[in-house]
């Protein structure tokens, strides 16, 4: 029986929790805080953030994309930065739905093509949370649905030169959209576009 090399079995995991304790939660998050015992028996500890996964959608037209800005609490700024989003109020979401209700609600573009390009990890290093990314082609203009906490969020169209702008000038500083410009850019090569 073969396995996936980047994938360790459960014997194989370099640290296990011996106790787990939920030290924080909302409807966004859990913060809980784990014992944890190492393969050569050394005792640690460890904070993790649970956050569902969100859709990160790359709408994409005419040699551009259309980017979002909206005011990030917790760095107190404003950046540009690929649609996305999770349904805190609904679990097992598929990322296609997820992407197309996102979409909508943050843009008002609707997108009669949707390609997955791949699922990434936002920062295991303390936190579980992933991403689907998406590609959203054929766009059809139409008016965004804000959530409350959105209000203030405003997109544009951008050419793919002027992305690679606001990133230099770090007007886009979302390390999510940065990752899935690579994949839009692999896929992208991989269609020979």
């Amino acid at each position: 029986m073969s396995s996936d090399a980047s994938m360790p079995l459960p014997s194989e995991q370099e640290l296990v929790a011996t106790s787990t304790k939920t030290v924080y939660a909302n409807k966004w998050m859990t913060v809980r805080e784990d014992e944890t015992l190492g393969s050569d028996g050394s005792k640690g500890i460890y904070g993790v953030v649970e956050k569902p996964d969100f859709a990160l959608i790359i709408p994409y037209e005419h040699n551009g994309f259309h980017l979002v800005e909206q005011y990030r609490y917790p760095v107190k700024g404003r950046y540009w930065e690929f649609p996305q989003g999770s349904w805190e109020d609904q679990t097992g979401v598929d990322a296609l739905m997820l992407a197309r209700g996102e979409l909508a609600e943050e843009t008002g573009l609707t997108a009669a093509t949707l390609t997955p390009l791949g699922h990434l990890f936002e920062a295991y290093g303390y936190c579980n949370q992933g991403f689907h990314v998406i590609l959203a082609t054929d766009l059809t203009s139409g008016q965004p649905d804000l959530a409350p906490e959105e209000a203030g969020l405003i997109t544009r169209w951008f050419s793919e030169a002027q992305v690679w702008r606001l990133i230099s000038t770090g007007a886009l500083k979302d390390a999510p959209s940065i990752a899935a410009l690579a994949l839009f850019q692999r896929y992208r090569g991989e269609q020979g576009g």
